[in-house]
């Protein structure tokens, strides 16, 4: 009879905790749906099938990335210069998964390396609003729901805006190609705010990405601009802080 409470009160805190995920992660996935919908419609612009961009958003689950490497299939670049561009920008996913581990001390490696792998600039910055559910009981199932809500929604938009690549007219679904522009302007303007140089940063790698494209491919151009423009912000950055 004891058990069978215990039983019951387990489920009913991983049920509520479940629920107290999804409702906080029900902004992200207002937020995820429209610009999921604009890579689904450049994705099927740029070649790929309504069943390839949905299987990028599965496997990579990482909009800056799958933008740009749609952006890059398009201008023909070849896989290694699409993979090389993609892990220097999702470097930092190194570091946000280290942070965000160091407070999921309590839970299991099953809980971890799953829960680390989901994790989205945006369901990153919720989690580290949200530290005291990594302390109470099941509060695995809180960032479970929270990145399931966000993934699920990602991998939706991108399917509908697949499908929805072939019927809308051409001159709206090209206008959608400022979303790329928009999304990366829209990461740097809260970083420049906070340090001036950030931008020299960028200004650098766009001058190094055109550049490089006067006598090399447009993928490795990019390669190029995103690796030594990056490593230019050592140096401008290291002098911000001094």
């Amino acid at each position: 009879m004891d058990t069978d409470t215990a039983d019951h009160q387990n489920t009913s805190q991983s049920i509520h905790m479940f629920r107290r995920g999804i409702a906080v992660g029900f902004p992200i996935m207002l937020g995820y749906l429209p610009i999921a919908l604009a890579y689904g419609v450049l994705a099927k612009q740029a070649g790929m099938s309504v069943t390839e961009l949905t299987l990028m958003s599965v496997m990579v689950f990482a909009g800056a990335s799958q933008f740009m490497g749609a952006n890059m299939i398009a201008l023909g670049a070849g896989a290694v210069e699409i993979v090389v561009a993609t892990f220097v920008l999702n470097f930092r996913h190194f570091v946000m998964s280290l942070s965000f581990v160091n407070y999921l001390r309590r839970f299991g490696l099953k809980w971890k390396i799953p829960l680390s792998m989901g994790l989205t600039d945006e369901t990153f910055a919720v989690s580290a609003l949200h530290t005291t559910e990594a302390k109470k009981e099941k509060g695995s199932y809180f960032y479970l729901a929270l990145i399931l809500t966000a993934y699920i929604a990602w991998i939706a938009g991108s399917f509908l805006g697949g499908v929805l690549g072939d019927v809308i007219p051409e001159q709206l679904s090209q206008s959608m190609g400022i979303a790329l522009y928009a999304m990366f302007i829209g990461l740097l303007i809260p970083s420049v705010k906070k340090q001036w140089r950030v931008g020299l940063v960028a200004i650098i790698a766009m001058l190094i990405n055109l550049l490089c494209s006067q006598f090399m491919s447009e993928g490795w151009a990019i390669v190029c601009g995103t690796v030594l423009g990056g490593l230019s912000g050592v140096f401008l950055l290291k002098g911000e802080e001094q």
